[in-house]
């Protein structure tokens, strides 16, 4: 069976200042070649630090951004280079922030109208009965269709947010931090509805998070990524309880658990390198308390390091 989403060598690179009659005066890789395939059916969890990339794959996989290098691949449609409609078709974005992502301007229902018109076409009657099926499918009242996005709870927000993505009929769904700006409480309850969507739909998930709790609950497989590059990619269930590179069990060590005490992670430093200035061999080595020479002068490639999971380290954790 084709996979739903194969990406190979993607990256993305952005290209800083410029003078008048020269080119770009430097640049940042925000992604490195990433090559990874999501199967049919999977939620895979992509995690790491604020400013590691995740944000700029997820948009580059809807199309928002364009990759410097690579290919996406959609069951086995390439779109690197398609019409945004394609991208549209088959993938959606569900935002972070559920009521910013929502047009103050606009009613609901011409929000859920716009994907229905302007991806497949539907005539009046048909959207109008489209938008009931979806609504009735994230549990929201038709008489919420008329109202305004300010007029809604957070909770009440992304499940329209959803909804929205779920109008253009597409099969994959990056969601980026969905439930993070939520309360706990409405949390469980988008997340309950996410995986009841997903077995309704036969959808398949990119989750975005910070929280590594909610990640290894909802996920199959989770990427690590790590300066922009994936470091650790493997089920969910042995990312944590088992991590194999340095950075993971940093994020596994950070991670807030109800009763055991907090402590200062380990690492010799906490901050992430310089993008402007990119050190040399593996990116986590000033960081990292395993680090050799050969850390610093070469980099690790994505490696299958126990027939599990494949890790980007000279060094894996576990090897004793």
């Amino acid at each position: 069976m084709t996979a739903a989403l194969k990406l190979t060598d993607l990256s993305k690179t952005f290209y800083l200042g410029g003078t008048l009659f020269g080119g770009p005066t430097g640049s940042v890789k925000a992604v490195h070649p990433i090559t990874l395939t999501v199967e049919h059916g999977d939620t895979l969890g992509i995690v790491g630090e604020s400013g590691c990339g995740k944000s700029t794959l997820a948009r580059m996989l809807v199309g928002l951004l364009n990759p410097t290098t690579g290919q996406i691949e959609i069951e086995g449609a390439a779109l690197d280079n398609a019409d945004p409609a394609d991208f549209g078709k088959r993938i959606q974005y569900v935002f972070q922030d559920p009521i910013s992502s929502l047009n103050p301007r606009k009613t609901i229902r011409q929000i859920m109208e716009a994907p229905l018109k302007r991806l497949h076409g539907m005539d009046k009657p048909e959207r109008n009965k489209r938008i009931a099926e979806i609504f009735a499918s994230v549990n929201l009242r038709e008489e919420f269709l008329d109202r305004y996005p300010h007029e809604f709870s957070g909770g009440q927000a992304q499940r329209i947010g959803i909804a929205r993505a779920l109008a253009a009929n597409a099969r994959i769904l990056i969601l980026d931090e969905p439930v993070s700006a939520l309360d706990v409480s409405i949390q469980a309850q988008v997340l309950n509805l996410l995986a009841d969507l997903k077995s309704e739909f036969d959808l398949t998930y990119l989750f975005i998070s910070h929280d590594l709790a909610v990640v290894e609950a909802v996920s199959d497989r989770i990427a690590v990524l790590y300066f922009g590059s994936v470091v650790e990619i493997g089920p969910a269930k042995d990312i944590f309880r088992a991590p194999r590179h340095p950075y993971t069990k940093l994020l596994a060590d950070s991670a807030p658990v109800v009763g055991r005490a907090l402590k200062a992670p380990e690492a010799k430093d906490t901050e992430l390198p310089d993008p402007l200035n990119p050190p040399p061999g593996c990116s986590f080595a000033a960081r990292c308390a395993y680090a050799s020479e050969r850390c610093r002068t070469e980099v690790p490639s994505l490696s299958e390091s126990n027939g599990k999971t494949s890790v980007a380290c000279f060094h894996p954790l576990g090897n004793d």
